[in-house]
Formats: structure tokens, sequence, C-alpha cells
């Protein structure tokens, strides 16, 4: 190829799955090294440490599946829901944004799942004992 021809790629693009890249890490290496943690563990440990919300292994691959990303407002809004359903003695809580809902386990302040709009327009929610909008 001469230098006067170049090289040209067009929508070339595929979604990158991280819970995969980390669990094949898993799978050929040996345990991590003492000291070093992984990025689920610190993604994870962010999100807890933000307003004491989990979330689940089910709840991670939907956020990374649809490319979601959640800003620390987001957090903070969610925070405050499952306080409110916690103050109403919710056990299983549905939490409507304007962008996604979430199904949260209260007592445990862990997010169970999580939809887009448009996966909640097809959908049934079950096992939720309250919903609350922010």
């Amino acid at each position: 190829m001469s230098a006067d021809q170049g090289v040209r790629i067009i929508n070339h693009q595929r979604p990158v799955d991280l819970i995969e890249i980390a669990q094949r890490d898993k799978r050929v290496s040996q345990e991590p090294k003492s000291g070093e943690t992984s990025f689920k563990e610190m993604f994870s440990s962010e999100l807890a440490d933000s307003r004491d919300i989990a979330f689940s292994r089910h709840a991670h691959e939907r956020l990374f599946s649809r490319g979601a990303t959640l800003s620390e407002d987001d957090l903070n809004r969610l925070a405050d829901a499952v306080d409110r359903a916690q103050a109403k003695g919710s056990r299983e809580t549905l939490v409507l944004s304007d962008t996604k809902a979430y199904v949260v386990s209260v007592k445990n302040r862990t997010v169970i799942t999580v939809f887009d709009r448009d996966n909640l327009r097809e959908g049934v929610v079950t096992s939720i004992d309250s919903a609350v909008i922010i």
C-alpha cells in the first residue's frame, strides 16, 4: 500500500462486555497477587461507598450490556429513594427515574436489576411492595 492510500474503517464498533473480560481473566490466571483488586471489585466498592448502595451482579451486567452510566447525582437520587422506601417499611421497591427503573432490596440497599424505559414498557415487574418515583 502506498503512502497516499489510506485505510478507511466505517462503522466498525462492537460493544465491550466488561463482565466477560473480568471473568476471562479469572479462568486463565491464578488468584490475584496481594494488594491487587480487579476492576469489578473497584467499581462495586465505589458504587457501594457512594451512599451505601450496592449493585448485584445481575444489575452490573444490565448496566454494562446497555451501556448505561450512573452519575453521582443519579446515585444520590437512588439512595434518597431507598431511604424514603425504608421509612415507609418497604422490602422490595421499584425506583422509577426519567431514564431508568431499578428494583431494589431496601433491607440490603442492593439494586437487584436495572431497566431502561424501553424494556420496562415491555415487561411486568413482580415481587415488589412499593414504587418510588424520582
